[in-house]
């Protein structure tokens, strides 16, 4: 459940009217979620937060696909289902196939795994993985 109502369009500021509009644009589709209207209260913080995410999900040394299921994997070890849900479909939208889902899901989980036991056990850092 939502700690603030999500706004509608006709109750949006005109700050936040311009970033839905860029919202669509980009996306090409009229539909803008709710993590975007929930963030409408503060049209700084949208605009702010759309740019940097526009920004770093675009195209560039990684492709969006790969970003997105990045995306997951941070979602899921920060435990934020709707980011989860969300950055799953953004990456079935670019691509993703249930092989790539799974074999994704099952590296999620050895990481996590993996991580808990190094921390535990304290393992010191290999030499020669420092950087230098």
């Amino acid at each position: 459940m939502a700690t603030v109502r999500l706004l509608d369009d006709d109750e949006l500021s005109a700050q936040a009217q311009a970033v839905f509009a860029d919202i669509r644009a980009t996306r090409e589709n009229d539909y803008v979620n709710n993590f975007w209207r929930a963030l409408a209260h503060d049209p700084a913080t949208l605009a702010r937060t759309w740019e940097r995410i526009k920004a770093i999900m675009a195209a560039g040394a990684l492709d969006p696909k790969v970003k997105e299921m990045i995306y997951i994997a941070v979602s899921v070890a920060h435990g934020c289902p709707y980011c989860v849900h969300s950055h799953t479909a953004g990456a079935r939208a670019k691509g993703m196939t249930d092989a790539e889902y799974a074999e994704l899901l099952a590296v999620i989980g050895m990481a996590s795994e993996t991580n808990r036991l190094v921390t535990a056990l304290g393992v010191p850092i290999d030499e020669t993985f420092q950087a230098r």
